[in-house]
């Protein structure tokens, strides 16, 4: 065995980052050596921040984050768990009481040289890009071995073997394998490398003065050969001379296992980290242990896996490693084990084994006395006392507004998201479509960090950075849409000191802005906000006015706009008719003093509409149906409009665009054709008559308007219309020609449903006071 005193040069570990063997025999090797200082690839600016590693706030997966101060969206970050070597390193020379160092090039000059690769790739061609051909070492150790497959190469050699009676012997055979890919290869495509490692051989020559020969350098097994050269201090520093530099900060922040295969720092590609974690930390019998936990998953998956499974499932393992030629089962043959025996051969639940268990959701954890930006420090007051935990695992959380705490909460997540830091994503609420509730998907990135860093430079804490940043955003928005969306999301986070700014330059942009499908798009977000601030308790009265008064605008200046448009440019405004519709009826409950009765002037406006010539088929459709919806026009004075739009004389492309904007869009068209049989037979005698030269050209149109119904509503118009007026088919026909419709309700079949409605509302049968179809 190689002692202490033997030694007259740095001890070498040459390491897989990230890799449970080597952290293991890292630890081996430095209780066998002793070194009295310990030297670590990563950025010696990090050095201030290994003391943190020892407190018991620190839970890995963690990463080091570096970031410039004056550009804090360029960063790096240097990701660690709790099987990669270097945190292995780390946590030995805290508990030793060994001084740890880190030696790799420093990140102010690797935020640099980052921006200024960027700037050279953009001037290379495709062509110079893929002459650059970048090695994987383990991979060309992997084929020389006869492995096409450089993990399961890895796992055979180094994972499935113990350290040996030498724990020094592994790194010395895996340097002496590096060194022989040196001198083939060179730098391997990696020209960065040569800077780095001429600054790491300066900084062990440092070390060694400060602590002697005794040091252990921990680093990728790729590097030993190059730290091993003979070089002079002067070679190494003309390397390092005229490098890039800019201002960084350096942090710990938390990681994920899904994010330590980011190419980044120590990301060194695995794809199993859940897997290689349980390597890590089992004493003995990884196997049965993992198939055990992967029983447990399944089983909490309601699926019927028993012991026995479990059992099998080893064997199986075992049977198909000797078959193989594999010392022990590795990730391969565990999985084809589960999928053969306890998923039943479906990769449907070995789906889920794999995103909950071989990559997993953990999310570290880091001390609170680890350095900051202020931003930071206040979300992390606010998320302790709303009790809202930042986790890996995606989640949905529900909001009822009216509680003070989740109203705090929802003003955090929207204020995040005006920062650019979206931890929530909105969604639909399940049950509840009121003002008051709210749905949100949550999940915690660790690239957030960043975000939050970038949004430092608005302000401190998130209610001033998110203010801050909502005026500039107004100010800087390109169009007006653009900012009543933004005044929308401020009402939402409750941002009152900006909404004036907000509302200044709202008010300037509707002014000045003439394009009708412009006002049309930033109406229906000023209703809304009416909406959310009424329920939040928000002053809306100048908010009120602003869409009042756009309101306003768009009626005089739809008309004109709807004259002569293509087809393309019709179906964009039926889809602002729509919109505006819909936020004159919010805007009309409430009308703004001065503006009389929106809601009429707008019903005035769709009679024009329906009635003009200019206007394109699908907007006429479109306001017909609207007015009829509102209970503004009569059905025999809709069946006559339809009908004259169906008369032959009308061009069969004309009368489908009618026809797509009377029934289409989703809107309940279907419906209403299954239940008035006067408009369904004259779509039914129109769509009969159309001349077969014309007919496909209108099929598009007619495909897209009855495909957008559900499925049972197109088999009720099939059954009716293959019916026909005067036939009975299961269905008593009645006067009208076509089954199931009558000039009058049938008041005996009517009245047959009110036990089940009492039933259904709770009345007493006898005092109930629901009887009789009038009721």
């Amino acid at each position: 065995m190689t002692t202490e005193a033997d030694r007259t040069a740095p001890l070498l570990l040459g390491v897989r980052h990230h890799g449970p063997g080597s952290a293991r025999a890292v630890r081996a090797a430095l209780d066998a050596a002793k070194p009295s200082a310990v030297l670590i690839e990563g950025p010696p600016e990090a050095d201030a921040l290994i003391p943190l590693a020892a407190e018991e706030d620190m839970r890995p997966p963690v990463a080091l984050l570096a970031h410039a101060v004056d550009e804090p969206g360029r960063s790096a970050f240097w990701p660690l768990a709790e099987f990669s070597p270097e945190w292995v390193a780390i946590r030995w020379a805290l508990e030793q009481g060994v001084p740890a160092r880190f030696i790799d090039l420093p990140a102010t000059h690797t935020l640099a040289w980052e921006k200024e690769n960027e700037k050279e790739n953009e001037n290379e061609t495709a062509e110079e890009q893929s002459d650059q051909v970048r090695i994987d070492p383990l991979a060309v150790l992997a084929d020389a071995a006869g492995y096409d497959d450089a993990e399961r190469w890895w796992e055979d050699v180094v994972e499935h073997r113990g350290t040996g009676a030498d724990p020094l012997a592994p790194f010395a055979v895996l340097a002496e394998a590096m060194t022989a890919l040196r001198e083939v290869y060179g730098s391997g495509g990696h020209d960065r490398d040569l800077v780095r490692e001429a600054y790491m051989r300066l900084r062990i020559r440092a070390a060694r003065k400060e602590f002697g020969d005794a040091v252990a350098v921990v680093c990728g097994a790729w590097h030993v050969p190059a730290l091993t050269e003979r070089t002079t201090v002067a070679a190494d520093r003309a390397r390092l001379k005229g490098l890039p530099k800019v201002k960084a900060d350096m942090t710990w922040v938390p990681w994920t296992h899904r994010r330590l295969a980011r190419a980044s720092g120590y990301g060194a590609g695995i794809d199993s980290p859940g897997w290689y974690g349980h390597l890590f930390r089992a004493p003995d019998r990884p196997v049965e242990r993992w198939l055990t936990k992967v029983a447990g998953l399944l089983r909490a998956e309601d699926r019927i896996v028993s012991s026995a499974h479990v059992i099998e499932a080893v064997r199986l393992a075992e049977t198909l490693a000797a078959m193989r030629g594999r010392p022990l089962p590795g990730l391969g043959e565990t999985t084809d084990a589960v999928r053969a025996v306890m998923c039943d051969g479906s990769d449907v639940p070995l789906a889920l084994v794999h995103d909950r268990l071989v990559v997993g959701d953990v999310l570290g954890e880091v001390p609170p006395g680890a350095p900051a930006v202020p931003l930071q420090r206040d979300l992390d007051r606010i998320q302790r006392r709303l009790r809202l935990k930042p986790e890996a695992l995606e989640r949905e959380l529900g909001l009822d507004l009216r509680k003070e705490t989740d109203a705090a909460r929802s003003r955090l997540l929207h204020r995040l998201r005006l920062l650019g830091v979206p931890w929530g994503e909105p969604v639909a609420s399940r049950g509840s479509t009121g003002t008051f509730r709210e749905t949100w998907r949550l999940r915690w990135e660790p690239e957030l960090s960043v975000r939050i860093a970038e949004a430092g430079v608005w302000g401190t804490t998130v209610l001033a950075a998110a203010t801050a940043k909502s005026e500039a955003d107004a100010v800087s928005a390109p169009g007006l849409a653009d900012v009543t969306a933004l005044a929308e999301r401020c009402l939402l986070a409750e941002l009152r000191d900006a909404l004036p700014t907000v509302m200044k330059v709202l008010a300037d942009r509707a002014a000045l802005d003439t394009d009708v499908g412009h006002l049309a798009q930033a109406l229906p977000a000023l209703v809304r906000s009416l909406r959310y601030g009424d329920v939040r308790g928000t002053d809306t009265g100048a908010l009120a006015e602003v869409a009042a008064g756009l309101a306003e605008r768009i009626f005089v200046g739809l008309p004109p706009a709807c004259a002569n448009l293509d087809a393309d440019a019709a179906e964009e405004i039926r889809r602002h008719v729509d919109a505006v519709h819909g936020a004159v009826g919010l805007l009309g409950d409430a009308p703004a003093p001065g503006h009389g009765d929106l809601r009429a002037r707008w019903q005035g406006v769709l009679k024009v509409l329906s009635v003009r010539d200019t206007v394109p088929g699908v907007i006429r459709g479109r306001a017909v149906r609207l007015l009829l919806d509102e209970g503004e026009l009569a059905q025999e004075e809709a069946a006559r409009l339809m009908g004259l739009v169906l008369s032959p004389g009308t061009p069969p492309g004309d009368a489908a665009a009618w026809i797509e904007g009377f029934v289409g869009g989703g809107s309940g068209g279907g419906m209403l054709l299954v239940h008035d049989e006067r408009l369904l037979g004259l779509v039914d005698a129109w769509l009969t008559g159309v001349p077969a030269d014309a007919f496909t050209d209108v099929l598009p149109l007619l495909r897209r308007t009855f495909s957008a119904y559900e499925p049972g509503v197109r088999r009720t118009l099939g059954e009716l219309v293959r019916r026909g007026p005067g036939q009975q088919g299961g269905a008593a026909a009645t006067g009208s020609g076509v089954p199931g419709f009558a000039a009058e309700p049938d008041l005996a079949r009517a009245d047959a449903v009110l036990p089940v409605v009492r039933l259904l509302l709770g009345l007493d049968s006898e005092n109930g006071e629901l009887t009789g179809v009038a009721r």
